[in-house]
């Protein structure tokens, strides 16, 4: 079994900068891929960004240029700095992992965490 344990969410004004992290732990796994998607109030969750064990990235169209994801891969951790924050971005964010454990392949979610974007 893995756990993902999120953390880092809260206010931020707009234009602001906020981290989050996503620890993963558990024995016996690989980390394949780590990323987050989010969901605001009445819309649909939606993948926000994705990082490679291997470094490749991939961020939806809306955050590219304002987020960064990252990976510290001695640490099992995931990171996602948010920059020039705007309302839009309010919503929940969840942590996922696509790990491998004992042979296979097997997804992973954190808790969630809320963001706001708020004067």
């Amino acid at each position: 079994q893995v756990q993902l344990v999120e953390s880092g969410g809260g206010l931020v004004q707009p234009g602001g900068s906020l981290r989050l992290s996503c620890a993963a732990s558990g024995s016996r796994f690989s980390i394949n891929v780590m990323g987050w998607y989010r969901q605001a109030p009445g819309k649909e969750r939606e993948l926000v960004a994705t990082v490679a064990r291997g470094g490749n990235t991939h961020y939806a169209d809306s955050v590219k240029d304002r987020f960064t994801i990252s990976m510290d891969n001695a640490k099992n951790t995931a990171y996602l700095q948010m920059n020039s924050s705007n309302l839009v971005d309010t919503a929940v964010y969840y942590c996922y992992a696509d790990v491998r454990l004992l042979s296979v392949n097997s997804y992973y979610w954190g808790q969630g965490t809320q963001v706001t974007v708020s004067s």
